[in-house]
């Protein structure tokens, strides 16, 4: 299943948030975002339920891709347009449950990780940090466009770009092999999130044609 277009992902942090969350959301998407991701793992199932149903109409209104980080049968139970998995997660028991329809994505942060992806089950992973990031600081070292250049070349789904990402350093993560850029708290705390997602989405538009890098070994 190919990635919402553009290749945005908005991953939501209501930690990090200036405002109401369904405020964010929709600021978002009238920026041009059209995938938005539910990540609230601190909070139980049916929290995470009540939530995904308050911002569902909000997501929908616009057309757009709406999908949790968390666990499959919470995004079934909600009729999610798919799932993303932590890095230790089960895809191939998340496409069992959510069926070909539905997206199916995991987190990566090495080239062996990338390596064990199948595309038969996985749609997309997300790898990073792609740059220092202040939601989550000292998660690993960043990769930077060298490091993102050889995960991308040893994946055989599309990866999204995380960490630290903004529109001035999208043509790196582009010209690295990155198919999409996800953003999180940068987009939580922005004074307006509509105009930073046109941005990133301007950015993208502008790289889609630059030349990549070529990972060495």
């Amino acid at each position: 299943m190919s990635l919402p277009q553009p290749p945005l992902l908005l991953i939501t942090d209501r930690k990090q948030a200036r405002r109401p969350l369904p405020d964010i959301v929709a600021a978002a998407l009238t920026g041009g975002c059209r995938w938005i991701s539910l990540r609230e793992r601190d909070l139980g199932e049916d929290e995470q339920v009540a939530l995904l149903e308050t911002l569902l109409p909000v997501v929908r209104r616009f057309d757009a891709r709406f999908t949790l980080h968390g666990e499959a049968r919470v995004a079934q139970r909600c009729a999610l347009d798919g799932v993303h998995l932590s890095a230790n997660g089960e895809p191939a028991a998340a496409r069992h449950l959510l069926g070909p329809d539905k997206l199916v994505g995991i987190s990566i942060h090495s080239v062996a990780e990338a390596a064990a992806l199948d595309p038969t089950i996985v749609d997309y992973a997300i790898a990073g940090p792609f740059h220092e990031t202040q939601s989550k600081p000292g998660y690993g070292p960043a990769l930077g466009g060298a490091g993102l250049a050889k995960i991308v070349s040893a994946a055989r789904v599309p990866v999204v770009a995380i960490g630290g990402i903004d529109a001035a350093n999208v043509p790196d993560a582009v010209a690295a092999g990155a198919a999409g850029i996800a953003g999180m708290g940068g987009i939580m705390r922005a004074a307006d999130p509509a105009e930073d997602v046109r941005a990133l989405i301007t950015a993208l538009a502008k790289t889609a044609q630059r030349p990549r890098y070529v990972a060495t070994p």
